[in-house]
């Protein structure tokens, strides 16, 4: 007659079969109050829920640049960047000159728009001008104060003797305060400077001309033209044209394809949940996504060929 296995034997012989593996997936995003943190803390709570065999985190980080050289060094799984310091690694040029990075796009997500107001009084109706403003473009280094300088200097507009480099918070308490005559910041909208800026001050969104900006687009070719829908910010009565230089998920172009199907998988499978994460996370569309500055990792793109 054949022994019943005591209880012990039982436990001992589960304990002994493998277990089921886990993928650690890293997310790069950026500091806790920024819009990469919300979004990617939202996309690791939904691929640990939604994904077998996924457990992944977001990581603060000092955003695109250190996420691009840690996800490049295998590092972190994927992370964040804007389209234009994403480009700039791939192609080693900016900050990475010489440095070519081990990088491949997920998905296009969401745009940053490159907003600008200026202050009724100040009779700003263009970019051009803001060349005898004095304006504030954002924090030294930023990639707003990059941007705006490319946008201005294509028009003619930069001048800097007129120019400063403030945070966001501290460009609209300067214009409150008479200081200024106007901010440009590079941030999802509705921008929470901008919301306190246009419910205390009169000042007006400047609009960028499609037709002034084709040298701009031509030369750097990862930011797009967008628009500000109207109701965006108190007063806004129309849509006002802006460009924009939009966030980027990537990965190392050596990454697993299989992971990186289906980490793209668990995510556009799951837009509808992931949109409300955060306002931003929304945008995220699938007619969208392709839309990367560089090419896609096969892993995505084959998630996405099969839609």
């Amino acid at each position: 007659m054949m022994k019943r296995l005591s209880l012990a034997t039982a436990l001992t012989a589960l304990m002994a079969l493998p277990a089921v593996a886990q993928d650690r997936v890293s997310i790069g995003t950026g500091g806790t109050g920024g819009v990469f943190y919300a979004v990617g803390a939202g996309m690791a709570d939904l691929l640990s829920r939604q994904v077998d065999g996924v457990s992944a985190n977001a990581e603060v980080t000092g955003a695109s640049v250190e996420n691009i050289r840690r996800v490049s060094a295998g590092e972190m799984t994927m992370g964040f960047s804007s389209a234009s310091t994403l480009y700039e690694a791939k192609n080693g040029q900016g900050v990475f000159d010489g440095d070519a990075q081990n990088v491949a796009a997920i998905a296009y997500l969401y745009p940053a728009v490159l907003q600008i107001a200026a202050t009724q009084e100040s009779g700003a109706a263009s970019v051009a001008d803001l060349a005898d403003l004095d304006i504030s473009i954002g924090p030294p280094g930023s990639n707003s104060s990059v941007f705006a300088e490319r946008l201005l200097n294509a028009q003619g507009a930069f001048n800097m003797g007129n120019v400063s480099f403030l945070s966001y918070g501290e460009a609209t308490g300067a214009i409150k305060n008479g200081q200024l005559d106007g901010s440009i910041i590079l941030a999802g909208t509705p921008a929470a400077a901008f919301i306190e800026l246009f419910t205390t001050e009169d000042v007006t969104l400047i609009p960028v001309e499609a037709d002034n900006v084709t040298g701009l687009l031509e030369e750097y070719p990862f930011y797009e033209m967008v628009e500000i829908a109207a109701g965006t910010y108190e007063g806004q009565e129309g849509d006002v044209t802006a460009v924009g230089d939009p966030a980027i998920l990537f990965t190392a172009a050596d990454a697993d394809p299989a992971l990186v199907e289906k980490i793209t998988a668990g995510l556009f499978d799951n837009l509808e949940a992931l949109g409300k994460v955060h306002p931003a996370a929304a945008k995220i569309t699938m007619e969208k996504a392709g839309d990367a500055p560089i090419d896609l990792h096969p892993g995505a793109q084959a998630y996405f060929d099969a839609k």
